[in-house]
């Protein structure tokens, strides 16, 4: 256990930084930084953008910012959330035993059904006439039709998040730019996420150096600088829009 506000303003000391250099490259308001250092976490917006801050300010000084995430959560995040979240896991923890359970049971049930024919064929004498591909029974030449079927486009776990500093004039929309609008204008704070399960989205940001994109566990990249639109697909291939 440390103290989160007594070691961050030890590091910038230690530096010789000030405030307003500070805010300029975190772009962490001052008034906010020094709410950090003297750990009155009030005066911050939310939570969410507590552990933001706390993030990019320990980063910035050089320190592990996920250190002083964990050390806030377990020094101010309400005991009954915690537990909450415990409870939460551990209920979909059982949920998918209870379906690899019901896999398992539905398998083996497969097999001794078709072990029970096999052994009903094998009993009943000589086994039926099994026919040929290409030719009918009464000896006569057939052409397989072949069924062409368009593969489906899979669902994707997409994943948006703030680096650095605000990602600001967020848009996001299902499938394309005349799609269902699923975040309107949106802020988001460094460290903030927010999470999709579509086969594609439409993305507008006003700052797309801030913003980085993950599809199904593997980062993509696009160009960044000047505000853009751009579509993530399922398969993590992005392309402008």
């Amino acid at each position: 256990m440390f103290e989160i506000g007594s070691s961050l303003k030890e590091a910038r000391l230690r530096q010789g930084l000030d405030f307003p250099e500070i805010e300029t490259g975190t772009k962490i308001r001052g008034k906010y930084l020094n709410a950090l250092e003297e750990e009155r976490f009030d005066v911050l917006p939310g939570e969410t953008y507590i552990k933001g801050f706390l993030r990019t300010y320990a980063e910035f000084l050089g320190l592990d910012g996920q250190l002083y995430v964990d050390e806030f959560n377990s020094r101010y995040v309400a005991p009954v959330e915690m537990q909450t979240i415990r409870v939460r896991r551990t209920a979909q923890a059982r949920r998918h035993r209870r379906v690899q359970g019901g896999v398992l049971i539905a398998a083996l049930a497969g097999i001794a059904v078709v072990t029970a024919l096999v052994i009903v064929a094998w009993t009943s004498g000589s086994a039926p006439e099994q026919p040929v591909a290409g030719i009918s029974s009464n000896g006569s030449t057939q052409q397989k039709k072949h069924k062409r079927t368009q593969p489906q486009s899979a669902k994707a776990h997409i994943t948006l998040r703030a680096v650095r500093t605000y990602v600001s004039l967020l848009a996001v929309r299902k499938g394309g730019p005349t799609g269902k609008i699923l975040l309107e204008n949106v802020e988001l704070a460094p460290g903030e996420a927010k999470r999709f399960t579509r086969r594609s989205l439409w993305i507008n940001t006003g700052t797309p150096g801030n913003l980085r994109v993950v599809v199904n566990g593997k980062r993509v990249t696009y160009p960044g600088g000047k505000p853009q639109a751009f579509i993530v697909s399922a398969r993590g291939i992005i392309a402008p829009a």
